[in-house]
């Protein structure tokens, strides 16, 4: 440090905007949940309106709590944090306000391109292409904005919330540009240039670390800053921090594949996605005990005031979150959990608990300090407290109870050796008074964010007239002088080699010197990411017996594209999977399981990851047309007790025909060989809709549906699953083998 006084000041305003912006969009995300919650109990409050399905809005939900409402939390700490952390104002002001209003924009547009049915179907990334390319922009522009901040800065050491930011802002770049790698099809469709099985490790390779650098990483950074602060308590371990750091960047990039367990991904890849989950629950438990440790002497706090409370319930939900997630990767445990309401209330103990309440813990922290003046009231925001922790707690416990129900009714066999709940509907009928339980919890939780964000904006609107702006001093960052640790370890003269490492390691010393290179640091933490990465990815895409091919899987037809992509575009993905797990209650209840080989034209995958609904992997040729028609018009006429909302517009509105050409020149792009369709698309989907429509008429069905989304959605619905039951171009006979598991299945 210079001796000399370096005079500046703090950009707030942009700080305000984000923590007003995480208010608002919080009321969102959360309403936008409860009527999903209330919808699976009262399917007619979707109106019979496209835009207001589950399938279409569960994703608005997903990305309006991830994005919308903690991603504005994210940059309202950061924005905050660094600043002061770094003894620096912010690169731009400009860029900052870049930052916000393209950040909002982002969100206006997925709000309104989400329900429309304009979506990629990859979870956590449902955007398509023209949005992906602005997030990529505007994070370029944030990440220039923090790294241009913290050259400038004057304050020599970047403290461990730094380290979380880098490690956040560095990280997300890289899953989301390899994630979205996309050839498009039109203005607002696109196809993954990944199929099947390897588009599903990237998803899940993209989804889990989404969780771990968009939704923990720069909350920790959060808790590292705004606790002790709130506290008055110093972090309770530096080198507890360095441990935590540095094991949760390396390892969590390797857990995403648990995500895909007894699925058609080679069972190496899920094996090892699990070995590293269960890792990640030692470093994850430092990360909570270094936040809930640092209260040591502050506890009597805590009973008094509610950002305390917030922060404190936070962490212990951290807590739970990072020791269920490992327990859920365990195979044993997974084969009983997957695509149940168990991983729905895994993830919003986490979201609600950790990101929730920590976001508002800020908040609450923050708002005085932003608008110059009192929190409006201290008693709303324990109130605000209750209601949400109430609200968590109802919600979970309903919809962990769910999920253990459905996976047990699932596996269940009866004496005589058949499955004891042969219908899927039952195992639905079961879990509606847990789902009202589940409506009331998610009620009182936004009740709550309601109250905050009232509170927030009382206090916005008892500001002074004008904001008074501090100049704050500190010394210029001279060159450093001092002694740097050695990187090879020297031999001690009077102790023993391996005692005189683990004493220089243990001091932190050269983990010092890290801090005061940050771009030596981050690329530490660039190449710790791409590493992890790099050995699970390059296997799973090189090695061709991960996906053994099967002669008689052929790409789809034109007009089963199209069907294809209406499925995708109604979010049926959101509550059927497509994927059999070699499982004797699934075999026995859906049919043959699902081999590698029969996604290979599959952009995106579509195993989903929920069944609200039955599995669809081997639907084809199931059900006649005519009974595809009807479910669709009205699902209780075909399942009475069913919850799916009617799609009778799918009856109504005409197939544009002309999209169809188009989306077979991008998939013959992306290596599908796809013959005559490249020449003839439309007239090959216009003959396959006119036979559909006459075997629904000979059905006894209307005889209107030739032109109509229907017809397409029923042609791939039929495809579904029947490639391994067909003889192979060059084969003479269908193996006997083969039919009689087909005969099995039907």
């Amino acid at each position: 440090m210079s001796d000399r006084l370096e005079k500046f000041s703090y950009d707030d305003s942009v700080v305000r905007k984000f923590a007003l912006a995480t208010a608002v969009w919080a009321l969102v995300a959360t309403l936008a949940g409860l009527i999903l919650a209330l919808q699976l109990v009262l399917p007619a409050l979707s109106f019979d309106l496209p835009y207001l399905t589950f399938g279409r809005l569960r994703p608005l939900h997903t990305n309006a709590a991830i994005f919308a409402f903690a991603g504005n939390a994210i940059f309202a700490a950061i924005y905050y944090s660094s600043q002061r952390l770094l003894k620096a104002r912010m690169l731009s002001d400009a860029l900052s306000n870049f930052h916000f209003w393209g950040w909002q924009a982002i969100i206006v547009a997925a709000a309104i391109t989400l329900p429309l049915g304009i979506t990629q179907s990859k979870e956590y990334a449902e955007l398509e292409w023209p949005i992906d390319l602005a997030i990529a922009v505007v994070w370029v522009a944030f990440a220039i904005n923090l790294f241009g901040a913290i050259a400038k800065r004057r304050e020599r050491h970047i403290y461990v919330a730094i380290w979380f930011y880098i490690a956040t802002v560095i990280t997300v770049a890289i899953l989301h540009i390899f994630n979205n790698l996309v050839i498009p099809a039109g203005a607002f469709k696109s196809y993954s240039i990944y199929a099947g099985v390897q588009d599903a490790f990237m998803q899940w390779w993209y989804g889990h670390n989404a969780v771990a650098f968009f939704l923990t990483t720069p909350f920790l950074g959060l808790m590292y800053y705004f606790l002790p602060k709130a506290a008055n308590r110093p972090v309770f371990s530096y080198k507890l921090s360095i441990l935590h750091f540095w094991s949760l960047v390396f390892i969590y990039i390797w857990a995403g594949p648990h995500h895909l367990h007894y699925t058609a991904l080679p069972e190496w890849a899920s094996t090892l996605g699990m070995v590293f989950s269960v890792m990640l629950w030692m470093p994850s438990w430092g990360g909570m005990i270094n936040g809930l440790f640092t209260l040591r002497g502050a506890w009597h706090k805590v009973a008094e005031d509610p950002v305390l409370k917030f922060f404190v319930v936070g962490i212990t939900f951290y807590g739970m979150s990072t020791f269920e997630g490992p327990m859920l990767s365990i195979k044993s445990v997974n084969a009983l959990s997957h695509y149940t309401d168990w991983t729905i209330a895994h993830v919003h103990a986490g979201a609600l608990g950790w990101n929730g309440f920590m976001a508002f813990g800020m908040l609450y922290w923050l708002a005085p300090r932003l608008f110059q003046t009192k929190l409006w009231s201290t008693r709303l925001a324990t109130l605000h407290f209750w209601l949400g922790t109430l609200g968590i707690l109802f919600y979970i416990v309903a919809i962990y109870a769910a999920g253990v129900t459905q996976g047990l009714m699932w596996r269940a066999f009866d004496d005589t050796g058949r499955l004891a709940y042969p219908d899927f509907v039952e195992t639905v009928i079961q879990l509606v008074p847990m789902y009202w339980v589940r409506a009331l919890g998610g009620a009182m939780y936004v009740t709550g964010v309601l109250l905050g964000l009232i509170n927030v904006l009382k206090t916005w609107a008892n500001r002074p007239q004008e904001y008074e702006v501090p100049v704050v001093e500190a010394p210029a960052l001279t060159p450093y002088e001092g002694p740097e640790p050695k990187v090879v370890i020297p031999r001690h003269p009077t102790m023993a080699s391996v005692g005189y490492r683990l004493q220089f390691f243990a001091k932190a010393a050269w983990h010092r010197s890290w801090e005061r290179r940050p771009l030596k640091f981050t690329l530490f933490v660039t190449v710790s990411v791409i590493v992890a990465s790099a050995f699970e990815i390059i296997p799973t895409f090189l090695i061709k017996s991960n996906v053994p091919t099967i002669a008689s899987v052929q790409p789809y037809t034109p007009l089963e594209l199209v069907g294809r992509d209406i499925y995708i575009s109604e979010g049926c993905y959101n509550c059927h999977s497509q994927m059999i797990r070699p499982i004797r209650a699934e075999t026995e209840r859906y049919g043959e399981y699902s081999k590698p080989g029969e996604f290979v034209y599959d952009h995106p995958f579509q195993w989903g990851s929920r069944r609200i609904g039955p599995d669809l992997h081997r639907i084809g040729g199931k059900y006649p047309h005519l009974w595809h028609v009807r479910h669709m018009q009205d699902p209780t006429s075909t399942t009475p007790q069913s919850i799916m909302p009617p799609y009778a517009w799918l009856l109504e509105d005409d197939l544009d025909y002309s999209v169809v050409q188009p989306r077979i020149d991008a998939m013959a792009m992306l290596g599908v060989p796809y013959g005559d369709a490249v020449t003839r698309a439309e007239e090959m989907a216009r003959e396959q809709a006119k036979t559909i429509s006459e075997e629904i008429i000979k059905q006894g069905g209307p005889d209107n549906l030739e032109g109509k989304q229907i017809t397409a959605l029923i042609a791939y619905l039929q495809r579904l699953g029947t490639d391994i039951y067909k003889q192979p171009p060059a084969a003479e006979a269908t193996p006997v083998a083969v039919k009689e598991n087909h005969d099995a299945a039907q």
